[in-house]
C-alpha cells in the first residue's frame, strides 16, 4: 500500500514538473485553481454549508504548501506578458519585485504549515481561516494580480 502510494506521488510530481517546464502559466493557473478549491471547502466547513472533516482541512493545508513550494518557479520572465484570454494575470510588479513575490510564497508555505497544525475543530478553523487569508491570498492578490476588463 506504502509502495502504491509513493508510486502514485511520483507520478504526480514527475507530471506537474514535466507540466511546469512545458507551460508555466497552465501550471501556476492550475495550483491557483487547486488553492481556490481547497480555500472553498475550507469555508464551506467554517460557514456549516458542510460538516467539520480533519482530514478535509489537513488536505486543504497541504495543498497550499504545495503550491508555495513550487509557484515561484513558474514565473520566468517569458511569462510577463500573460495569458491575453485570460481575465487574471499576473502584474508586471511580479517581475518587478520578484524577491517579495517570492518572500511571500515562502510566507504562505510557512504559514499554511503553522495554521494547519492549530485547527482541530470548526471552531479554530473559523478563527484561522479569515487571518490567513487576509495575511496571503488577500494580499499577495491585490498587489500581483491584475484583472482585465
Amino acid at each position: 500500500m506504502i509502495r502504491a502510494v509513493f508510486a502514485i506521488a511520483a507520478i504526480v510530481l514527475g507530471l506537474s514538473v514535466a507540466l511546469a517546464q512545458e507551460d508555466p502559466i497552465k501550471a501556476r493557473k492550475a495550483l491557483m485553481k487547486a488553492n481556490g478549491d481547497a480555500a472553498k471547502v475550507l469555508a464551506d466547513m467554517s460557514k456549516g454549508d458542510k460538516p467539520y472533516d480533519q482530514a478535509a482541512v489537513n488536505k486543504a493545508f497541504a495543498t497550499f504548501q504545495d503550491a508555495a513550494a513550487k509557484m515561484p518557479s513558474l514565473y520566468p520572465d517569458n511569462t510577463k506578458d500573460g495569458d491575453p484570454g485570460d481575465q487574471f494575470n499576473a502584474s508586471p510588479k511580479v517581475w518587478q519585485n520578484m524577491a517579495d513575490f517570492k518572500a511571500r510564497f515562502v510566507k504562505f508555505g510557512d504559514d499554511a504549515k503553522s495554521t494547519g497544525a492549530t485547527v482541530k475543530d470548526v471552531d479554530s478553523l473559523k478563527a484561522a481561516l479569515g487571518p490567513f487569508g487576509k495575511n496571503n491570498c488577500g494580499g499577495c492578490h491585490e498587489t500581483y494580480r491584475v484583472k482585465k476588463g
